[in-house]
């Protein structure tokens, strides 16, 4: 991690010029906020960072990350194996949007001892989840995938969308074995539904982690990947 993390605020997300500085800056991807109010999250989203949390001894801080690069996938690259297909075929699940918002946080937190959504976060997102104001460009959002005949929840995620634009925050999928694959069976079917409600792309985050390359992700720098935020998220 950096060796000093900076303060960031509305003020200074009103700044286009500082804000521009920041997104040249290679040395520093990481900032810390105190200001837990939905505007503040909104604005940062909108700017390109993708906000967690961290504990400090004064308490829970925002920690908004610019990231160095992205894993973006563009839906023609989307990558489905023989046995995502054969789930596919067995049509015995659906896919919600929506329904089940607050038992995919909660089975996210059980399911990560060690993660960020702690309450104030938590709250955050119930609150933006509850408001979801049209006019603020701005959607929280939850997809589930849902057994047919016990209506078992096996996997999910929260993400939020800005123009056509969806980003993942994180989610968890059923680690039992009769559920095995199923976890990538949603993130196809969530690919199939952005592509089909004329989303550009869907980012995910870091790059790292190797599922997203099987996906179909590709990994853009930090400029590449805002370069082509800015224009989609109007």
């Amino acid at each position: 991690m950096q060796s000093q993390i900076y303060h960031i605020t509305s003020a200074i997300l009103k700044d286009k010029s500082y804000v521009q500085l920041m997104r040249l800056d290679t040395r520093n991807c990481y900032y810390w906020s105190d200001d837990w109010s939905e505007e503040f999250y909104i604005e940062l989203a909108r700017a390109g960072f993708i906000s967690t949390t961290h504990g400090t001894k004064d308490g829970l801080v925002l920690l908004p990350e610019l990231q160095y690069d992205y894993a973006v996938l563009d839906f023609d690259k989307l990558h489905l194996s023989k046995k995502v297909k054969k789930l596919m075929h067995e049509n015995s699940y659906e896919i919600c949007i929506n329904s089940r918002f607050n038992e995919v946080l909660e089975r996210f937190s059980n399911q990560h001892k060690y993660n960020w959504l702690k309450a104030e976060y938590a709250e955050l997102l119930k609150n933006l989840h509850a408001s979801n104001d049209e006019t603020r460009n701005f959607k929280i959002v939850s997809f589930e995938l849902v057994c047919q005949k016990s209506g078992e929840l096996i996997a999910g995620e929260v993400g939020y969308i800005i123009g056509k634009t969806y980003t993942s925050l994180s989610g968890f999928s059923s680690r039992e074995k009769k559920y095995a694959n199923y976890g990538t069976l949603q993130l196809v079917l969530l690919a199939n539904y952005l592509k089909n409600n004329d989303f550009e792309f869907w980012n995910l985050g870091h790059p790292h982690m190797e599922y997203k390359q099987r996906l179909g992700c590709v990994t853009h720098s930090r400029l590449e990947f805002l370069t082509r935020w800015d224009k989609a998220v109007q």
